[in-house]
């Protein structure tokens, strides 16, 4: 199950990217960066984004904007989301962001371990899910391609045929002599 989905970083300053880069370096992901919300979003419109670490604050753009709209086109309302923000546990921060789907909160900085076992999880996760739609998906194509024609009874031999249905049959002048008609 080797992806060619990236973990996109995002945030505002360059030395949060490179310690995130290198926490997550041992993984051996693809990883892609961004250091704004807009830039963000335009990389998650491109596609092949299989996990977003994603600053809350930043200028412009923020996060919880970033995931508004990722929640509301089709191609990107799935895909795992990581809020990183250094200004400690907030209870209106928390609420916005469950509320959003967001899959955790994490505060800075960031703990190596904790950070990777929490990207492997949910990046793995989404790409197994992908590839059971990607499956569900050639499958329902197959299955159009190969609908059988009700005429012709089931399509597997291991199961009997069907009957065609009869004409409703006639009373014999046997049976007519014994009921008396």
């Amino acid at each position: 199950m080797k992806s060619d989905a990236r973990i996109l970083i995002v945030d505002d300053h360059e030395d949060t990217l490179y310690a995130l880069e290198s926490a997550l370096a041992p993984l051996g992901y693809q990883l892609a960066r961004a250091t704004s919300g807009d830039e963000a979003l335009k990389e998650v419109l491109r596609g092949r984004v299989g996990l977003l670490l994603l600053d809350v604050r930043m200028p412009g753009v923020d996060g919880l904007d970033v995931v508004r709209y990722m929640r509301r086109v089709e191609q990107t309302h799935l895909i795992p989301v990581v809020l990183l923000t250094g200004f400690g546990p907030d209870a209106e921060l928390s609420a916005a962001a469950f509320g959003l789907g967001v899959a955790d909160l994490v505060m800075k900085p960031v703990d190596p371990w904790t950070l990777r076992t929490k990207v492997r999880y949910l990046y793995d996760a989404h790409q197994r899910f992908q590839d059971l739609q990607d499956e569900l998906r050639t499958l329902r194509a197959l299955a159009a391609e190969q609908r059988p024609d009700p005429a012709l009874g089931h399509p597997d031999p291991r199961l009997p045929q069907q009957r065609a249905a009869r004409e409703p049959r006639t009373k014999t002048t046997q049976e007519q002599r014994t009921n008396g008609a």
